[in-house]
């Protein structure tokens, strides 16, 4: 205790080199432990992307092309499925809801997807929240309205009653738009921070009608074109659809659903888990995730060797005071363990401070990064994994204490009183 008591009053003779060391490897804990929360949470968030749903289905292709361009909209289906393969399962009694989409075209950059109404009702994402509309109300029985996902309103400036054009494909700039037969925006959204956001989102019937006039990829031309108010009044019951997704009744079901679809005789089909093929794709980016942890773990390195300059630097200056200890009956290992206590006494302060800086960031952050990243960053203890982080941490500035310790162990009284030019 008397030895703590020596370390604390050197520390605090030299307060400004220690408060800045202590600050520097608080700031370095700080980044190590939000890199890893947001490592940690951006990987729960993503595997939430999608929550709630037991199948998607879609075309014969790959789990990851099926996911991305279903839920992700990235990428396109490799084909159709038949509208009555959608009805053959969503009539089946061991299925709760479904869902079908039907996707390619865009609006300024934005995917557009045609659904039912079933989507705001059962879609889910995050930890089993539905969607909200912030503003108006779900598209009803005309064609022509859409709701909007909150950052294609916020980022084109929309609002309720605003009139758009859809574009024919999925380009950012396309010169074929279904101009026509404009859209009324009736809803928008909250934000879920997730591809829902960067979506128009219409009735299958609209998504016929802007197509119904159309031929092998063409737009009717002349006496051949539909108008809006025509369209209205025709059979709009969709022929394909690119995929759908479905809630069971019974989660044991899931396994035995998904081989039925995978083997259905009509035509081929892809059932897959979602969490299963979010896995799989959040394996894909494991070396940029492990990259990024790799380049925080260095940043605290950095942090720690500035604490061991500090100390090594201090040395020269400190020889007589290590004289005078030794001369009142200190033992050369009570100047070791002095300065590795410093050591630790500049590492546990770091430690709390980094924590502290952790948590205020996360208190006045949480609110902006879940609305616009849709990543919940709790304000909970450290994990079992996070803790460990921090006991290397306190275990590497020890070691790197035990460095100007052994420097100091080796001096000798002779060496401490004289003077060094």
């Amino acid at each position: 205790m008397h030895l703590l008591r020596i370390a604390l009053a050197s520390l605090a003779n030299r307060r400004f080199t220690a408060l800045l060391t202590a600050f520097a490897i608080a700031l370095s804990v700080c980044l190590l432990l939000a890199v890893e929360r947001v490592r940690t949470e951006a990987r729960a968030s993503f595997a939430s992307t999608i929550s709630g749903t037991d199948l998607i289905v879609g075309a014969r292709s790959g789990s990851v092309n099926l996911l991305l361009y279903s839920v992700f909209r990235i990428g396109n289906a490799t084909n159709n499925i038949r509208w009555d393969s959608f009805q053959h399962y969503a009539n089946d009694p061991r299925v709760k809801w479904a869902i079908p989409i039907s996707l390619g075209d865009s609006h300024r950059g934005y995917r557009v997807m045609g659904t039912s109404t079933a989507y705001f009702d059962h879609y889910q994402y995050g930890h089993r929240q539905n969607l909200q509309l912030a503003q108006g109300r779900a598209f009803a029985d005309d064609p022509f309205e859409v709701v909007l996902g909150a950052e294609v309103a916020e980022a084109l400036h929309y609002t309720l009653g605003d009139h758009l054009v859809l574009a024919h494909g999925i380009a950012a700039v396309s010169l074929v738009k279904h101009d026509d037969k404009p859209f009324t925006v009736v809803g928008v959204l909250k934000r879920t921070g997730t591809p829902v956001d960067r979506t128009l989102h219409i009735s299958l019937a609209g998504m016929e009608a802007i197509h119904i006039d159309w031929h092998n990829g063409v737009p009717a031309r002349g006496a051949g074109r539909i108008s809006a108010e025509q369209a209205r009044g025709m059979d709009l019951q969709p022929a394909a659809i690119t995929a759908f997704m479905l809630g069971l009744n019974n989660k044991i079901a899931t396994f035995s659903v998904q081989r039925e679809i995978n083997e259905f005789r009509n035509e081929p089909l892809l059932a897959i888990l979602p969490g299963v093929a979010l896995q799989e794709l959040w394996s894909l980016m494991s070396t940029a995730e492990q990259a990024l942890f790799v380049v925080s773990l260095f940043v605290v390195l950095t942090g720690l060797i500035g604490m061991l300059t500090a100390i090594l630097t201090s040395l020269n200056e400190r020889r007589r005071e290590m004289a005078i200890l030794r001369s009142v009956g200190a033992r050369p290992w009570h100047i070791g363990g002095l300065l590795v206590l410093e050591a630790a006494a500049l590492a546990a302060a770091g430690i709390i401070a980094g924590l502290a800086l952790l948590y205020a960031g996360i208190a006045l952050a949480q609110g902006y990064v879940q609305a616009n990243y849709g990543l919940y960053l709790p304000l909970a203890w450290p994990s079992a994994h996070e803790w460990s982080l921090l006991g290397l941490i306190f275990v590497a500035a020890l070691l790197m204490g035990s460095v100007p310790a052994w420097r100091a162990y080796r001096q000798s009284l002779a060496d401490g009183l004289s003077i060094h030019l």
